[in-house]
Formats: C-alpha cells, sequence, structure tokens
C-alpha cells in the first residue's frame, strides 16, 4: 500500500513557491499552501477568516456519486465541523500536479484519506472493523479560484469514482488527527521564499 503522508500536503505549493516569481501567483499559492495546513490540522475555522476567503464562497464537491454544492461561510463552516467531528480530516495528496495561473489554481491528484472504518460504513461501504483505520484512495480534480485580493473565492472538486479503493491499515501507519496536527505545526513558518533575483544575469 502507497500510505499518504501527511506532510506531502503541501510538497506540490512549496516546489511552486520555490520557482514562481509572479507576486499574484505566490499569493495564490501561499493562501492555497495555508488553507491546506488548516484545513489537514482540524484548524478549520482560520480558513474562514476574511483575509483568506471571500464573503460569500462557494463549494462544489462531486465525491462518491454525489453532488453537494455549499453557499456561505455557514455552510462551509457546517460541512468542516462535520469533517473534524468525524475525525475525517486527515487527507491529501500520495502524488499530485498544480498549476497556477492569475484566476487561481488547477489540480490533479491521486489523494489518500486515513478513515475510521464507522465513517466509511456510514457512507455505505462494506467494512469489516468499524473500530479499525482504512486508507481511501482515488483521483481527483480541483479548481480552487481567487479573487483580485488573492482571497479564496471556492473549491470545485471532482472525483474520479471508478478509481476509489479501500484498504485496512496497519496500525503503525495511521496518522490520527492529532498526530497530523503535530506534525503540520512546524510546517506553517517554512514557505518557501521563492527564487533568488540575484541569480539572473
Amino acid at each position: 500500500m502507497n500510505v499518504f503522508d501527511v506532510r506531502d500536503v503541501v510538497k506540490e505549493p512549496d516546489a511552486l513557491l520555490a520557482v514562481t516569481e509572479n507576486p499574484r501567483h505566490r499569493a495564490i499559492l501561499l493562501n492555497f499552501r495555508r488553507h491546506a495546513l488548516l484545513e489537514v490540522s482540524g484548524r478549520w475555522r482560520e480558513i474562514l477568516q476574511p483575509d483568506m476567503i471571500v464573503d460569500e464562497p462557494v463549494y462544489r464537491i462531486n465525491e462518491n456519486g454525489t453532488s453537494l454544492r455549499l453557499r456561505g461561510t455557514a455552510e462551509i463552516a457546517a460541512f468542516y465541523a462535520g469533517l473534524t467531528g468525524a475525525r475525517a480530516n486527515v487527507f491529501g495528496p500520495i502524488t499530485d500536479h498544480v498549476a497556477v495561473a492569475d484566476w487561481g489554481l488547477a489540480i490533479e491528484s491521486f489523494f489518500g484519506h486515513h478513515l475510521p472504518g464507522r465513517v466509511l460504513a456510514e457512507q455505505g461501504e462494506d467494512i469489516d472493523d468499524p473500530d479499525a483505520y482504512y486508507q481511501l484512495t482515488h483521483y481527483m480534480a480541483s479548481f480552487w479560484p481567487y479573487d483580485a485580493d488573492c482571497r479564496l473565492i471556492g473549491e470545485h472538486v471532482y472525483e474520479d469514482t471508478g478509481s476509489r479503493r479501500i484498504e485496512k491499515m496497519d496500525p503503525a501507519d495511521v496518522i490520527t488527527p492529532e498526530r497530523a496536527r503535530e506534525l503540520l505545526a512546524p510546517l506553517f513558518d517554512r514557505a518557501p521564499l521563492g527564487p533568488d533575483p540575484s541569480a539572473h544575469g
């Protein structure tokens, strides 16, 4: 099993930040990077601050055969609270490709989630041990538009449903929400500064 490493949440945005000079693109990447760290750390309330997200964001989440549309910070807060309350907030890319442009980000990821069996059972999956942890993997594409002030407008997420795989995890490989928060805490202040301008000419 190719196990998701929670520290890879910022691997690709950090690689882009190391080579990106455009100030708007850097601001978008830094917003996304912080968003990802906050979400997986369970600190979702900080995502909804006015310097991070627009007043009326819209999320479109298409996953596991269902389409969810969330409008406004109250609906999005309830969504995040549900994820964290279910201990289902440990997820991120095993591999991914990120492209940044003036409008925002386009991402294709092979995603991994560390999930309690009971969460998967509630989603209709055939789980033999609700107390064990499982890794759900699948391919995802997402689009993240940003406003003129580099604040998130929304998330548009699309799953390749046919790629879903669920495997029981070795307990030694499981990253709990508490452990994820601990591992990610040092990364908040370690964003790459970008290319050295003196390297030109």
